[in-house]
């Protein structure tokens, strides 16, 4: 693997020449990146803007929270909102060899089977369907580490087990769960991912106690091959067009402008806060916030940067009783229900850990002791949010509105999704666990309704902001994932899912990685490997 420092930035030179570009290293882009190396002789370029993934704040799965807010994370922060009572967000984003999956908690959530379907059906394309994910799953993804089940795959690239060692407190939580009307499953994917409803062991990608990033286990085994170079430290700045098709891009490397040339496509996996920015640096969005910067338009696509959508995140805490609490601030149980039963898949989901999880107005509120559990509970909600340029500069921030409570109804989900949280926290199964529920407690309307407004944070779920779709006017690219108007360029990342799927999004954005590089071939004249020549 080269680094910026060591890479020969020769504007002009074959060096700088190559097949397939891919921008950025995340759960996305190293699933395609390795995809494509694996046939043929295509020259392929991997950009990361971060750096090196040796970190032990990576390796340690326990260690993920002291991750946020370092170099590690792009440390983006959302405007204030008046949703949320002018709060601004912490808005983080890995930055490093792995993106996401290098700083997350680990979990591997699939995705529900009616997430699948209903992109299938946004982007006219059958290959995202739930049948073929699942079949992409079990016959490429997964090496399950479990016990045998017809829906896990046992020989793919990712390692996935369910959380060993189950600390007491986590089988209570199951138990209060079960005791709380959802229904246990073997494990958190497989049949769970088509139920209304359940509960289980986290399934987690985490081997012999260390972390197993997407990077890990896609791209890093073939860094040393000839047909891959993987350049760090390096940021995309636009896409370099000849007419409407994509020949290169535009990047800063120590502090210089330069050119790297692709001869087949660009993809770009930079996530669904930069691959927009970048995307829109490109004359590649909506002409009326492009032109008024001086941008030059290469494509009129005003979905580019908008409908942000996330899982909210805020926490249910109770005081700690009798019984020994755990200490690692990972969840080993997942539970996951709808919050409304018209809705076709269960948009709400909660994690159990030792420690209260609140956010810093809501701890000046109540005050919770540092003996207490919590449950970190997710909804998905209505509202969507935007991203916009705030100059043409590369180091500009990006002015990011999540969308929280914005939509009528979503604070009623909210509320619903506190009340199952609070439900199961105080079922019999936990009382040994329990003294006391510090928080929201039993609280009046108005109280409860200012306790979320304060408390809602992010799950780190970002997608949506290129979404598919087969209408230019509503989405960015299409059901390949090429991006409308243009030729020579795809995106793959979050960012084209058109809502965020139930549960943890890095699982998905592997399957986008891999449907990609299986597009790319597809569509590669004779197949890949010195296209054009």
């Amino acid at each position: 693997m080269k680094s910026s420092n060591e890479f020969l930035l020769d504007r002009t030179g074959a060096a700088n020449s190559f097949d397939y570009i891919v921008c950025g290293t995340g759960s996305s882009g190293s699933a395609l990146a390795a995809r494509l190396s694996e046939r043929g002789n295509a020259r392929i370029l991997v950009l990361e803007a971060g750096g090196d993934d040796g970190s032990d704040l990576i390796g340690d799965p326990d260690r993920w929270p002291m991750a946020l807010g370092t170099e590690l994370d792009w440390q983006f922060v959302a405007e204030p909102s008046a949703h949320l009572e002018g709060r601004a967000i912490p808005y983080g984003m890995g930055k490093v060899l792995g993106g996401g999956s290098s700083i997350n908690v680990s979990t591997w959530s699939r995705g529900h089977k009616a997430d699948w379907d209903y992109f299938a059906a946004a982007a006219e394309e059958t290959a995202w369907s739930y049948d073929s994910v699942r079949d992409l799953y079990v016959g490429s993804v997964e090496a399950w580490d479990g016990k045998p089940d017809e829906l896990r795959g046992r020989r793919g690239t990712m390692h996935v087990q369910p959380a060993g060692n189950l600390h007491p407190f986590s089988l209570a939580v199951l138990e209060a769960a079960e005791a709380a009307g959802l229904p246990r499953f073997p494990n958190a994917n497989g049949r769970m991912m088509e139920a209304a409803q359940g509960c289980s062991v986290v399934d987690e990608t985490v081997f012999g106690g260390r972390r197993q990033a997407v990077y890990r286990a896609y791209l890093h085994p073939r860094r040393s091959h000839a047909n891959v170079t993987i350049v760090t430290n390096i940021l995309v700045n636009r896409i370099l067009f000849e007419g409407r098709r994509a020949v290169g891009v535009e990047c800063v490397v120590n502090g210089q402008m330069s050119e790297f040339r692709a001869e087949a496509e660009v993809i770009l996996c930079l996530g669904a806060i930069n691959t927009p920015r970048v995307l829109m640096q490109s004359g590649i969005g909506d002409a009326d916030h492009l032109r008024p910067l001086g941008i030059r338009m290469t494509s009129h696509l005003p979905a580019v940067g908008d409908k942000l959508h996330d899982h909210v995140s805020f926490g249910c805490v109770w005081g700690a009783g009798v019984e020994e609490l755990p200490t690692a601030p990972r969840s080993q149980i997942a539970c996951f229900w709808k919050t409304d039963e018209a809705l076709d898949s269960p948009n709400a989901y909660a994690y159990a850990k030792g420690g209260p999880t609140l956010t810093p107005e809501n701890a000046a509120r109540f005050s919770p002791p540092t003996s207490a559990w919590s449950l970190v509970v997710g909804v998905r909600l209505e509202g969507r949010g935007t991203l916009r340029l705030t100059g043409t500069d590369i180091s500009a921030p990006i002015r990011i509105e999540t969308g929280f409570l914005s939509a009528p109804g979503d604070l009623a989900r909210v509320i619903s999704a506190s009340e199952r949280a609070r439900d199961i926290g105080n079922q019999q199964a936990l009382a040994a666990f329990r003294s006391t529920e510090i928080a929201p407690g039993r609280l009046p309307p108005s109280e409860l309704e200012a306790f979320l407004r304060r408390g809602l944070g992010t799950f780190w779920h970002q997608s949506g902001t290129a979404r598919m779709g087969d209408d230019p006017a509503n989405s960015v690219v299409d059901g390949r994932l090429r991006v409308h108007g243009v030729e020579g360029l795809r995106v793959a990342d979050a960012s084209v899912l058109p809502r965020v799927t139930s549960g943890n999004t890095m699982a998905p954005c592997v399957v986008v990685g891999e449907l990609a590089a299986k597009f790319i071939l597809a569509d590669s004249p004779g197949g890949i490997g010195r296209v054009g020549r």
